[in-house]
């Protein structure tokens, strides 16, 4: 594998409709693996699909964008935000997740097996990997994540959470466990502002068991936060903190893949170049680095390739990190 390749491997490009052929043919050509089909803003903030989105996106004109792009890309990541309770990219073609009123009063069983004919129906369509389920346990305010989490009890959102990724990855999609180390209170939405948690170390970790659950259960991806954690690291985001990204491998054991949130996110970028901003992700230790899909693309992984060869970024880290999205994309 060239340099190249491995630049392109590395990005998570997301496209909030499904007009992206014209910029992914070129980009998976090229090495690329993966692609996040997401929502738009506004979706986003109401965590429901557009009624316009509803009328007229089938499962069938889904299906024939996603084999379009595996006709050349055989093997490929295709992401979706699939959340128990929250975003639901998949609404209106796949069977419904059990909301979360339904999730605390079924048995867990029936719980996976709801995720399971979710994951299944969307395995059947192309996706392979959502970015769900939220583990994060927020018993203060956080704009960011309200009506998307699974409650303050650690020990029911560590067994939902480990139900989720069970149902979905016994369907063949990978689990995506978000956002660590966790975000309990954040006074501002880190999409929009330069935000940090200030939570103490102590209550953090007090607040991981989700996250060890999610572990215990074989998640095979974690996706690391968008703002510092002040009593961690308080320069940088945590998608971009060697600390944090350390402390997921060495400390909570985890050796699958590290996705990181949106770096294009104020709390993430702090005044860097989204440039700057991914190199160091994976000088952190990142492996998937989301960011907005676009013409902007082939000069970021340029960019990267670049910093290689400036030595800012060790040929050796990009290529672990590039090998092991390849291992989790998928036919």
């Amino acid at each position: 594998m060239t340099i190249e390749r491995d630049a392109r491997a590395v990005f998570l490009p997301a496209f909030d409709s499904l007009d992206f052929h014209e910029v992914m043919e070129p980009f998976l050509f090229n090495g690329g693996c993966s692609i996040l089909i997401g929502e738009t803003r506004s979706e986003y903030v109401a965590r429901k699909m557009s009624k316009d989105r509803l009328l007229k996106e089938s499962a069938s004109l889904f299906l024939e964008k996603i084999s379009r792009l595996k006709s050349d890309s055989p093997r490929l990541i295709v992401a979706v935000d699939e959340e128990m309770s929250g975003i639901r990219r998949l609404e209106g073609l796949a069977p419904p997740l059990p909301s979360l009123i339904e999730a605390r009063s079924l048995p867990l069983v029936e719980v996976e097996g709801r995720c399971f004919e979710n994951a299944k129906a969307a395995r059947a369509l192309g996706v392979t990997m959502y970015l769900a389920p939220i583990a994060d346990i927020v018993d203060g305010q956080n704009p960011w994540l309200a009506g998307r989490t699974l409650g303050i009890d650690k020990e029911e959102v560590g067994r939902l959470v480990s139900a989720y990724i069970s149902g979905v990855q016994r369907a063949g999609v990978i689990a995506t466990t978000k956002h660590f180390p966790g975000f309990n209170h954040l006074d501002a939405d880190p999409a929009l502002v330069d935000v940090s948690l200030r939570t103490s170390r102590e209550k953090i970790l007090e607040n991981a068991g989700p996250f060890h659950a999610a572990i215990k259960a074989g998640t095979k991806a974690i996706m690391v936060g968008p703002a510092p954690v002040v009593t961690i690291d308080p320069e940088n985001a945590a998608c971009t903190s060697e600390p944090i990204i350390s402390m997921l491998r060495r400390d909570f054991g985890f050796d699958g893949l590290i996705v990181t949130d949106d770096l294009d996110a104020p709390a993430t970028m702090r005044q860097r170049t989204l440039l700057d901003t991914a190199v160091a992700s994976l000088n952190a230790g990142a492996d998937l680095l989301l960011v907005a899909g676009g013409a902007h693309l082939e000069e970021l992984c340029a960019g990267v390739v670049e910093a290689v060869r400036n030595g800012e970024l060790a040929e050796d880290r990009l290529a672990i990190a590039a090998n092991r999205v390849r291992l989790h994309a998928s036919a």
